[in-house]
């Protein structure tokens, strides 16, 4: 029986071409929701099996109920915000994503900000791109070799940022809210803070870690320090950041991630002098970009097949019973 696929948005060419190949076998047909015709009235006209989505495109409830026939609903990523999980279970439908597939390219997105900030090199290059080469009269910037590292979340990304850090030289601390195997030394979470020289969040986003880090958590940090967030911007208290930036609670803020995206153009985060905040690229670039979306296709393909997936990569398996 040939499946039917919804394409919340666009995938990478080479899981394009996957498709278009099971749907040249008569496998599968293709359905586009960024396409001229109106989503209402593709899912009034066709049973959708299968729904595939990056970051924007919702997996929630009223689709589901639009979908009384799906049999996977799939993220080309890792993080599924964007995909009410919970409520695919109940419906006992597989929630597919990449999980590890960013581990490598987020953590060097994370290092980047990490030595750009503690360098100050954005502001060097500015000025040199500006004309005032003499503006290294009044540099100040410091290296990372014997500095603190806080590691927020000690999953796939977290254990790869210690070890870059570690090859920096650096101490490296953590703290899990989940018991976790590594080979660095675990502290409590406020003893992260006070200690640390760098703090960098790779944890999930649930309700117990939304604004994990408010103006409690500022204060206890080292007026020296920088926070890095590359993982979810709800993680943070936005306003409290702002203003322990402005009295020099911390010294610096690097982020992949905002709690509103795109943010308003005249969010001071934005242009403030202790920032660099980055426009949720760190997965997107094209060796990652292309394995997400190149295996998510590969694992809904084979669901809708019958075929036996990836198991890691259905998120619910545990509340499936799988």
């Amino acid at each position: 029986m040939k499946k039917n696929v919804l394409l919340l948005e666009t995938v990478a060419d080479e899981a394009m071409d996957l498709l278009n190949q099971a749907a040249s076998a008569g496998e599968i047909e293709i359905f586009t929701a960024y396409g001229n015709k109106p989503l209402t009235d593709i899912l009034s006209e066709n049973t959708i099996h299968g729904v595939i989505t990056r970051g924007k495109g919702q997996g929630n409830k009223q689709l589901m109920e639009a979908c009384p026939h799906l049999q996977v609903i799939a993220r080309c990523g890792v993080g599924l915000d964007n995909v009410d999980v919970n409520e695919a279970t109940s419906r006992n439908i597989k929630v597919v994503n990449a999980p590890g597939s960013n581990s490598s390219t987020i953590a060097e997105h994370a290092i980047t900000l990490m030595l750009m900030l503690q360098r100050n090199l954005y502001e060097s290059a500015r000025q040199v791109k500006a004309g005032n080469w003499d503006w290294r009269n009044q540099f100040q910037g410091d290296e990372l070799s014997g500095k603190t590292l806080g590691v927020l979340g000690m999953g796939n990304i977290g254990k790869r940022v210690a070890k870059l850090g570690d090859a920096f030289n650096m101490r490296v601390v953590y703290w899990d809210k989940f018991s976790v195997e590594s080979a660095y030394e675990a502290l409590p979470f406020e003893e992260v803070l006070k200690v640390s020289d760098i703090i960098t969040l790779h944890l999930p986003l649930f309700e117990d870690t939304k604004k994990l880090i408010g103006a409690k958590e500022l204060s206890l940090m080292k007026p020296t320090a920088i926070l890095l967030n590359t993982a979810r911007g709800a993680l943070l208290d936005q306003t409290a950041l702002l203003e322990a930036l402005n009295k020099g609670v911390i010294s610096g803020f690097g982020a992949d991630v905002l709690d509103v995206e795109p943010p308003a153009p005249d969010d001071p985060l934005l242009s403030h002098p202790k920032t660099i905040i980055t426009a949720h690229v760190g997965s997107l670039t094209a060796t990652t970009y292309k394995n997400m979306c190149v295996s998510t296709v590969k694992n809904v393909l084979a669901i809708l097949s019958g075929g036996i997936p990836q198991p890691e990569s259905i998120f619910n398996r545990k509340g499936l019973g799988l």
